[in-house]
């Protein structure tokens, strides 16, 4: 007697053997030899989901993320095997074809945080290709861009979390002017160090004092080289060579009686940032992850959540936005190639490049090699395609004030326009910003009210203590372990918490 089977169909084709699904399945999972490190497994439309308790018999960690195209009616036969609560957490959602691409990017990232993508597997359901075809297709290509991406953001966590996390402690210790900002419709030029930059510098010039300039590091040696001054500079990189882009633009603005050192800065503290800035007004970006929140809550520094999106000028577009309600137009954001040139002149590296060069290795050379292994390494792609995604759900108000970008609109016509109603002058952006002084024994007392008696008493910093007791709570423990782990043991699993606290408090002992 044959036993019956709950079958998927669509426009009367079936996604599973009218048989015995249950043993196709079975024979699937085992022709993909999956390794037993796996812990995170992406479904594309699989149907009924006869595969979910096949995964869930040999996986007992992790979780399967189902991606459905359409609904279909589930049966309690296949969604309750095994229980909810046992083997892994199952989590589904149903993104039809006209989906706007930037959704299925949020839900991906908020469901994989953290995760090593060396463990995780994507497992397509062929039959489904047969029958979606476009549709199957463009979401496939959606979630391969999300692990590009993911996968670059490991790669570089797995080499410099335990330097981000140093940054974090030696930002906060040396923290003296915390910059709070009041939300305006003051139009906003956001730079990169794209070779467009060199373009747009003489528009920019005529239009500084009348707009907000928020320039992303790297740019801001051409923007002073040309007597630009920045009203707020991103930074958000803690690898070391980001010094030397900040380090470079203090040494071309003083040869115009500029002090970058002295210029207000958005930053997370994991950024690095040269001792010659510590005097400077900060905004406080907070990535959003759980342990940044929590020293953050407890030391009372406000902050503006934006979430690493692995370059700094997706960041300061966000930040534009939550600045500003006007509109905003991007300098400099190609994510493309002039030839071999790859950034804007000059640049921070230039020195670099030059001191470099050699009869054997000219500077040609030294540039060529440099293009030829970005281009190889893709990172322009993959930030360029979370773009434009990402457009579709940002307000319409981002544009380019350079011809020719593939990723913006070109719209500085629009600008002009908007300067010229608006009359915008230099105080009305100086009315955007507040500076508090923390070396102000009274502005220090307010932010760090509720101060813990017993870290002082420890000599323990009180950040560090915030994050122990968080990981003695339940609530907390899990997710907080895991992301600190990630940073400062990437690759390892089941690491103690006195081994993480130890960790921690040699780190965060910045002398």
């Amino acid at each position: 007697m044959f036993k019956k089977y709950l079958m998927a169909e669509s426009n009367g084709a079936k996604l599973h053997s009218r048989y015995n699904p249950r043993a196709e399945a079975v024979r699937y999972i085992d022709s993909l030899n999956l390794k037993s490190s796996l812990n995170c497994f992406i479904l594309i439309e699989p149907g009924l989901g006869y595969i979910i308790p096949v995964l869930r018999e040999r996986f007992t960690k992790g979780k399967i993320i189902v991606l459905h195209i359409e609904n279909f009616e589930k049966k309690a036969e296949i969604a309750s095997e095994p229980p909810p609560d046992e083997g892994l957490q199952v989590i589904e959602a149903t993104f039809p074809p006209e989906t706007e691409p930037a959704l299925i990017q949020q839900f991906l990232e908020a469901h994989i945080q953290e995760e090593n993508t060396s463990n995780i597997k994507i497992i397509e359901w062929r039959p489904s290709l047969n029958l979606y075809k476009d549709a199957y297709v463009k979401l496939f290509s959606r979630v391969l861009e999300y692990i590009k991406r993911a996968d670059a953001g490991f790669r570089t966590t797995a080499v410099f979390g335990r330097r981000w996390v140093r940054n974090f402690f030696r930002n906060l210790k040396y923290l003296n002017k915390i910059l709070l900002y009041r939300q305006s419709d003051i139009p906003v030029i956001v730079t990169g160090s794209g070779p467009g930059l060199e373009q747009a510098l003489p528009f920019i010039r005529r239009a500084r004092g009348n707009c907000m300039i928020l320039a992303a590091s790297s740019s801001v040696t051409a923007l002073y080289h040309n007597g630009i001054a920045p009203d707020i500079i991103i930074t958000t990189d803690g690898a070391p060579w980001a010094l030397w882009h900040i380090l470079s633009g203090i040494r071309s603005g003083e040869t115009r009686s500029v002090s970058l050192s002295k210029a207000p800065y958005a930053l997370n503290l994991c950024a690095a940032l040269p001792s010659q800035c510590a005097d400077a007004p900060k905004l406080i970006i907070n990535d959003g992850s759980l342990w940044q929140s929590i020293v953050l809550r407890e030391l009372s520094i406000p902050s503006v959540i934006i979430p690493q999106r692995g370059t700094v000028s997706a960041t300061a577009v966000e930040l534009a936005m939550t600045l500003s309600l006007g509109s905003i137009y991007t300098a400099g954001m190609d994510f493309s190639f002039n030839d071999i040139r790859t950034h804007v002149k000059p640049y921070g590296f230039d020195n670099l490049f030059n001191g470099r060069a050699n009869r054997l290795a000219p500077l040609y050379t030294e540039l060529f090699t440099r293009s030829a292994l970005i281009r190889e390494g893709g990172s322009m792609d993959i930030y360029a395609a979370w773009f434009k995604n990402q457009l579709s759900s940002w307000p319409e108000r981002i544009y380019s004030i350079t011809d020719g970008n593939n990723i913006f609109n070109y719209k500085n016509e629009l600008l002009l326009r908007e300067l010229q109603e608006k009359q915008i002058k230099t105080k009305d952006i100086t009315r955007c910003f507040n500076i508090v002084n923390l070396k102000d024994e009274y502005a220090r007392e307010i932010l760090t009210m509720g101060a813990r008696s017993n870290a002082k008493k420890s000599g323990m910093p009180r950040s560090a203590r915030a994050l122990f007791d968080a990981m003695k709570n339940p609530e907390y423990k899990e997710k907080l372990t895991s992301e600190l782990t990630s940073l400062l043991f990437p690759g390892e699993t089941d690491i103690k918490t006195d081994k993480l606290e130890a960790s921690i408090l040699r780190i965060s002992d910045v002398r």
